[in-house]
């Protein structure tokens, strides 16, 4: 599923029009965005938890050459799935 079909089943389901759930869903991701690359989390009980996580320093090796480079620390976005969703997905086999 891609984001315009997210809209389409989200208006459909919610009885709005398809511009105002994109506006929803839009306002939505950048509030997660902005809340996470701030430093915080951002918890929705039952589907996850969105967080910022550092990622230490660490020796790599080039594919190509299998010489050694150093690769920076940096951060990055972590989700944690919730345990709802992980029991709905585990229950579809």
């Amino acid at each position: 599923m891609n984001k315009a079909e997210l809209v389409d089943i989200v208006a459909a389901d919610a009885g709005t029009t398809k511009k105002d759930a994109e506006q929803i869903i839009n306002k939505m991701m950048e509030t997660i965005i902005k809340t996470v690359s701030g430093g915080d989390k951002v918890t929705l009980v039952g589907f996850g938890t969105f967080e910022a996580r550092n990622r230490k320093a660490r020796l790599g090796r080039n594919p190509k050459t299998n010489e050694p480079l150093n690769i920076p620390a940096k951060r990055v976005a972590g989700f944690k799935v919730g345990k709802e969703f992980s029991e709905a997905v585990n229950k579809r086999k």
